[in-house]
């Protein structure tokens, strides 16, 4: 029997950190993981020790070292193409259950309708790094640009975060967008945590 592999989306500052917590909490007693199963909590860009790498480069705020749009997708991509070798596929196949902190639909939100690259060839690119491995559930923690904003008025914006409103609003419409078209599970952020929690 193969694990379980469940994501969660959204903008920054919706919550997604929290929510895996409050799960990772929920699942063990829940009677849904069987006994020898264990449960892997993960994100992207970083889950692998190459993916950790791969993340200060991508997040690092120095304006010398930003990279091309192109260039950003592909640092993504190689992180994602790691991550689902070293860390997610093993765990699957092992029957344990995965939770990751985003996966291959942030990109598209991100650098696909953040960014305007062109979608087919971030689904490209997507189809062999994925090597066959979705999400079997997503939850999207929906927030407004404005409001993820104002939750991060005191932490030290890394280089995607302090892109602005207008490319985080271009974002968050591709997230719903997405959400729709895969029928994601799709949960109101501006909700108190554990009334979240629960409707996860």
């Amino acid at each position: 029997m193969k694990g379980k592999f469940i994501v969660i989306e959204g903008i920054d500052g919706c919550g997604k950190t929290t929510q895996i917590e409050e799960l990772s909490k929920w699942l063990p007693n829940s009677g849904l993981l069987e006994k020898e199963s264990r449960l892997i909590t993960t994100r992207e860009p970083g889950g692998s020790l190459l993916g950790k790498k791969l993340r200060r480069l991508i997040l690092d705020n120095n304006e010398n070292n930003k990279p091309s749009s192109l260039a950003e997708l592909l640092l993504y991509s190689a992180d994602r193409a790691e991550h689902i070798s070293k860390i997610i596929s093993p765990a699957l196949k092992n029957n344990d259950w995965v939770i990751s902190d985003r996966f291959c639909d942030s990109t598209l939100a991100y650098q696909g309708y953040g960014r305007n690259i062109n979608l087919e060839i971030i689904k490209n690119i997507q189809s062999i790094v994925c090597q066959g491995e979705y999400p079997d559930l997503t939850f999207f923690l929906e927030i407004s640009p404005e409001e993820s904003i104002l939750r991060r008025k005191n932490e030290v914006p890394d280089r995607i975060e302090s892109e602005g409103i207008k490319f985080l609003q271009k974002v968050n419409e591709g997230f719903k967008i997405i959400a729709k078209e895969k029928n994601w599970k799709v949960i109101s952020a501006s909700q108190n945590i554990k009334t979240i929690s629960n409707q996860i």
